[in-house]
C-alpha cells in the first residue's frame, strides 16, 4: 500500500503527539481522561492561556471556573462529592488549612523536587507554582519618599488619615497580609497590640475594596495616596497604566504568598488531574507566566527567561510561619471583618 506525502505527514504528526500523551500518561501510570477539572483564583485570561497550551499538548480539555475568595469554602461544601480535580491559586496558608481538612491527596510533580522548601508541602499535598512578594507602595504625586511610610506600623500613625485603600477579606493576598502582621505581634506576646495597631491602621482607612482593579483606580485618581498589592500588580500599573507608583521596602519585611496548586481527593478525573500539575507547574508555563502576566515562578530555572525587574526588585521578606498561621486565619479574619474593618466609621 503507498502512502502519499500528506499521508506520511499526517502519521509523522499523530506520532508525536501520541508520544508526548504517553509521556504524561506513563509518567502517573495512567491513561486521561478526557477532561480536567480545575477551581482557581487566578485571572480567566490567565486561565485560559495554561488551559489551551494544556489542551494542545495532551489533548484533555480543561474546565475551569474562577472563585476568588470562594475558592476554599466551595471545596469544601464539595468534600463529600468532589466536583473540580485540581485547586489552583490562593496562598499556601489556604492549602495547609484545606489539608488538615483532608481535602487533598498526596501527588509529587517531577519538578517539586527543584523548588525551596519553602515553596511546598513536606508531605507532598501541594506545591507553589508563583511566589508573591506584597509590599506597600504610594503615589509618588502625592507623596514624597521622605514622607512615605517606611514600614508597616508606619501605616497606623495620624499624618496618614485618609490617605490608605485596601483590599477587603475577600481578598486572598489581604487575608494573608493582614495575619502576617498580626503574626509578628503574637510572636512577641503581643498579640492584643496587635489588633490595636489593625485598628489605628482601620482609622486612616478611606476605603476597602473587592476589586484591586477599583483599589489601584483610586490610587491613580489621588483619591488616597498609600496601598499595599502582589507586586506583579504594582509593576503592572506602572508600566502599562503609567501610574507614578513606587514600592517600599518595609523595614520589617514584606509578606511573601506562594500561590500553590493540588490535586483534590476524591477527584473524578485523577489521572488527568495529576498531569495538569505536571504542566501547570513546569518551568516553560512559569516562565511563560511570568512574560505573559508578571507572576514570579518557584523553579529557579525559569528565572533566566523572565521580566527583569524580577531580578532587580529588591524586597526583604518578611519571617512568616504560614503553617501557623493556617490554624488562626478564619478566626483573625472573622474577627477582622467583625470588629476591626470600619471600626471607626460606625461607632464600633
Amino acid at each position: 500500500m503507498k502512502f502519499s506525502n500528506r499521508n506520511a505527514f499526517l502519521i509523522t504528526i499523530l506520532c508525536a503527539l501520541l508520544l508526548v500523551v504517553g509521556c504524561y500518561a506513563t509518567a502517573f501510570g495512567a491513561e486521561f481522561e478526557e477532561k480536567v477539572v480545575v477551581y482557581s483564583t487566578h485571572g480567566e485570561t490567565m486561565l485560559e492561556m495554561v488551559a489551551d497550551a494544556f489542551e494542545k499538548e495532551t489533548g484533555v480539555r480543561v474546565d475551569f471556573i474562577n472563585l476568588k475568595g470562594q475558592l476554599a469554602d466551595r471545596v469544601r461544601a464539595e468534600k463529600a462529592n468532589p466536583q473540580a480535580d485540581v485547586m489552583y491559586g490562593a496562598p499556601s496558608s489556604v492549602y495547609q488549612e484545606l489539608k488538615g481538612e483532608g481535602l487533598f491527596a498526596p501527588c509529587k510533580p517531577e519538578w517539586a523536587g527543584r523548588i525551596n522548601p519553602l515553596f511546598k508541602d513536606s508531605e507532598d499535598y501541594w506545591f507553589g507554582t508563583i511566589q508573591t512578594p506584597v509590599l506597600m507602595f504610594y503615589n509618588t504625586e502625592i507623596l514624597s519618599r521622605d514622607k512615605a511610610p517606611k514600614d508597616w506600623s508606619d501605616l497606623a500613625k495620624p499624618e496618614y488619615k485618609d490617605l490608605l485603600v485596601f483590599r477587603n477579606a475577600l481578598s486572598s493576598s489581604a487575608r494573608a497580609t493582614y495575619t502576617a502582621l498580626l503574626q509578628q505581634y503574637q510572636r512577641k506576646g503581643e498579640l492584643d497590640k496587635g489588633w490595636e495597631f489593625l485598628k489605628g491602621m482601620d482609622a486612616n482607612t478611606k476605603r476597602y475594596y473587592g476589586s484591586g482593579s477599583l483599589l489601584f483606580q483610586a490610587i491613580g485618581r489621588k483619591e488616597a495616596a498609600i496601598s499595599f498589592s502582589v507586586l506583579n500588580d504594582v509593576v503592572d500599573n506602572r508600566v502599562k497604566n503609567k501610574m507614578p507608583l513606587e514600592t517600599v521596602d518595609a523595614a520589617s519585611g514584606s509578606p511573601v504568598i506562594t500561590d500553590c496548586i493540588a490535586l483534590i481527593k476524591g477527584a473524578k478525573h485523577p489521572a488527568a488531574g495529576k498531569a495538569f500539575l505536571e504542566f501547570a507547574g513546569s518551568a516553560k508555563v512559569q516562565a511563560m507566566l511570568a512574560k505573559k502576566f508578571n507572576r514570579m515562578p518557584t523553579l529557579p530555572e525559569a528565572l533566566k527567561d523572565c521580566p527583569a525587574w524580577m531580578s532587580e526588585v529588591k524586597f526583604k521578606a518578611m519571617d512568616v510561619d504560614w503553617g501557623a498561621l493556617s490554624s488562626v486565619q478564619s478566626a483573625w479574619m472573622q474577627k477582622w471583618d467583625s470588629e476591626i474593618k470600619d471600626s471607626s466609621k460606625d461607632g464600633k
